[in-house]
């Protein structure tokens, strides 16, 4: 009697590594946990790389802009690389206005893309799919570096010198690309266990510091101007300290919202359009400009004019002194500051020449001069008696609805969009880092995208989206998103049936509006979310604190609806 052996069991033979797993081990080594992106033909090797990274959790959006700008909000929210996953040619390219938007809000983005088979690099026509000449090009404008791999081995460094390059003062996005024959390659390496990287610090010069510490110091009417470097940086302690230390009043700009307490006796808040709040900044005989270039937006559209001494901390070296001269410091917002403060502790104003009662000294107070805490609530009900002659009370009453309604400790991300324009100015964020917005580039729909990235980066935290219908139109492919992770952000669409500030702006410059650009057909909001399975309300002003609230406090996403024609307070440059 014969019998059959038994055949030894097998185990599947386990896929060989590949140049996409050297990419996905090199983020894991540096510290990442989230990556965003888009899957296409190219990168497929790092998305297949990414089913054997189970402590990598990855987030797909629909489109590549919006990714990016899903990245973007990541990045802002923690203060760390956001890496981004995204293919050759439209994919990488459809990424662009999120990087740019990255660039101006310095978010660290690691945008990992891929290319045309190393045999196609350089330029040559080989008809490959997604073909370009040189994709590395279109990216050099806009991203604060460039890396480009042509083999496996090169994968670890060239992900660490990207990395390393984005978290350099001041952080921002970069670009690298790898071409798919190089991601699907077999790799017989050790999986990448270390990477070391040393981002680039900014301390600032002795000397500097010394001659700022000495000018502040020396100032009567000080005045500090906090931009979104503070913010970037981590250094509102630090701007607080100095703050209370020097008495000196504090503006924020739109992007350094968040910076300054709201409340405090010194804060000039954010009103940064309005000729009361730039003729203060002009009379400082000391301002200090921190982590701003002063550009359009901080600079109310480049009427400032200051009359004393500028003092500008500048992460950015192209932004130093390119609008204002002064004494500029090329350096972080934090080390600078702290530097600053060891310099003028127990400080005295330096002492001033007697002079006769009857001889005039512009730099020194009179004795009826304000108190720096009473100057600022004098500057503040300025500002509010100019709006009180507006006829805004609607405006000011719905962004005073989404205030009540949102949590103290809500991260909110706002569009390009008139009630986004009237937070910059007016909102209180409560908080430093939570208050986002596309004022830097400029981009129609970065909020909900943005506030889908948000919420990953702080989970447990509402996370409001603020759009008008234009901007909503560009992000509603997104809600498939919201709805697949189940990410808890509130969507608030103000439904002014068109480009409501294109309409302001277009009538206000030419007497009237082309209805044909700037009045759009658009769905019902309403409808459109619930066949994405997420629930929607349409809202009125009177409703909206307590629509809103409900939404936030509910698990999951959600669209709140608000058909709403808003007007944009009255500009103060052109009159300047």
């Amino acid at each position: 009697m014969s019998t059959t052996p038994t055949p030894a069991p097998t185990t599947a033979a386990r896929p060989p590594r590949t140049g996409g797993d050297l990419v996905i081990e090199s983020l894991t080594a540096l510290g990442a946990d989230t990556v965003f992106g888009l899957p296409g033909q190219h990168a497929l090797g790092l998305f297949d790389a990414l089913r054997r990274a189970p402590d990598v959790r990855y987030v797909g959006l629909r489109v590549e802009n919006n990714a990016g700008f899903a990245a973007d909000a990541y990045a802002r929210t923690t203060r760390r690389v956001a890496p981004l996953l995204v293919s050759t040619g439209p994919g990488a390219l459809l990424t662009l206005p999120a990087l740019q938007e990255a660039a101006a809000g310095s978010a660290a983005v690691l945008a990992i893309g891929s290319q045309v088979p190393v045999a196609g690099l350089g330029g040559g026509r080989h008809g490959y799919l997604h073909e370009l000449p040189d994709q590395a090009a279109a990216f050099r404008g806009v991203v604060k570096s460039v890396h480009t791999v042509r083999t496996a081995s090169q994968i670890p460094s060239a992900v660490a010198a990207a990395w390393e390059s984005a978290l350099g003062a001041p952080h921002g996005p970069v670009w690298l690309e790898i071409p798919q024959d190089v991601l699907l390659a077999p790799v017989d390496v050790p999986p990448v266990a270390e990477l070391a990287v040393f981002p680039r610090e900014l301390p600032p010069r002795r000397e500097l510091i010394e001659e700022a510490a000495r000018r502040l110091g020396a100032a009567r009417r000080p005045v500090i101007l906090a931009g979104g470097g503070v913010v970037r940086a981590g250094a509102e302690a630090e701007l607080l300290a100095l703050a209370e230390r020097l008495r000196a009043p504090v503006a924020t700009t739109f992007g350094g919202k968040g910076a300054f307490p709201w409340e405090h006796p010194l804060s000039l808040q954010s009103w940064l359009e309005d000729r009361h709040t730039t003729d203060f900044l002009e009379d400082a005989d000391t301002l200090l400009v921190v982590g701003s270039g002063l550009g359009e937006l901080s600079s109310n559209y480049h009427t400032f004019r200051p009359r004393g001494r500028v003092v500008q901390i500048e992460a950015d070296l192209g932004k130093l002194e390119s609008n204002h001269a002064g004494l500029g410091l090329h350096a972080d917002a934090r080390t600078a500051l702290a530097a600053l403060l060891a310099e003028l502790p127990g400080r005295l104003p330096e002492p001033r020449p007697e002079r006769r009662p009857d001889q005039p000294s512009p730099d020194q107070p009179s004795p009826d001069e304000p108190t720096p805490e009473a100057a600022v609530a004098a500057l503040l009900a300025r500002v509010r008696d100019r709006l009180d002659g507006q006829g805004l009370e609607a405006e000011r009453r719905i962004l005073a609805a989404v205030r009540a309604a949102l949590p103290d400790d809500a991260v909110s991300c706002w569009d390009m969009t008139i009630l986004a324009y009237w937070a910059w100015s007016a909102f209180d964020p409560r908080r430093t880092n939570a208050l986002h917005s596309a004022q830097g580039a400029g981009g129609l729909g970065y909020g909900f995208p943005a506030a889908l990235g948000a919420a990953v980066a702080a989970p447990g935290r509402p996370v409001l989206a603020v759009s008008g219908d234009g901007g909503a139109m560009y992000s509603l492919a997104e809600l498939a998103t919201a709805r697949q992770y189940d990410l808890p952000v509130t969507w608030l669409i103000v439904d002014d049936g068109g480009y409501g500030i294109l309409r302001e702006y277009m009538t206000d410059a030419f007497g009237a509006t082309s209805a044909e650009a700037t009045e759009l057909t658009r769905p019902d909001f309403v409808a459109l979310a619930g066949a994405f399975g997420v629930p929607a309300v349409r809202t009125d002003p009177e409703r909206l604190a307590a629509d809103l609230a409900v939404a936030l406090a509910a698990p999951g996403p959600s669209v709140v609806v608000l058909p709403a024609r808003l007007r944009m307070f009255a500009p103060t440059h052109l009159t300047a």
